[in-house]
């Protein structure tokens, strides 16, 4: 039998239990696999197609691994050639100023000083950060992983693509500093 004593101890242990995230289910389309593409691109090369939230990592002459992505939402996608300069394990991360601009609230803890949200499991950038740069600067979009797998195949972010931890990773290992990138 359920007793009144049951159940307020099973809501107290649920209030003292670290929260648990909701278990997610990728739409599979969304799951890296081979496929064929155009003869445009030379193996080594990433192709981003936003629309389609879509990344394209071309492993030989017609094939590409494909992963999906989260991308920016609208005015804020990065696009153009670009190269990844730098790669960072658990990288750290703090908001530009336009995003603390644009979104005072989410960002506050990071109003008006210099605080850098550590790496880890809890940080937006997730696994890994691929940073994007054109002509040697930095342009402060990334290729990362996410703590919000369910933004995958959508435009949601500040601009950078997010990916899967588990894909980011894949993709940081099969991807050199000066690979180039191109975002249509």
């Amino acid at each position: 039998m359920f007793s009144r004593r049951t159940f307020l101890t099973a809501t107290a242990a649920s209030l003292a239990a670290p929260h648990v995230a909701r278990s997610f289910e990728l739409n599979p389309i969304f799951n890296p696999q081979l496929v064929k593409v155009g003869p445009t691109y030379a193996p080594g090369e990433l192709l981003i197609l936003p629309r389609a939230h879509f990344l394209y990592f071309v492993t030989a002459p017609r094939q590409a691994m494909r992963y999906g992505v989260g991308v920016g939402k609208a005015g804020l996608e990065f696009t153009g050639t670009a190269t990844i300069d730098v790669k960072k394990e658990w990288p750290t991360w703090r908001p530009t100023n336009e995003m603390i601009e644009r979104e005072p609230n989410t960002y506050a803890k990071f109003k008006d000083n210099d605080y850098v949200q550590p790496g880890g499991p809890g940080n937006p950038l997730g696994a890994r950060a691929l940073y994007l740069f054109q002509n040697g600067r930095d342009t402060y979009f990334r290729i990362h992983g996410t703590t919000s797998p369910g933004s995958i195949g959508r435009s949601v972010s500040n601009g950078c693509i997010r990916m899967i931890n588990d894909h980011v990773i894949d993709l940081y290992q099969r991807v050199p500093k000066g690979t180039v990138v191109t975002v249509l």
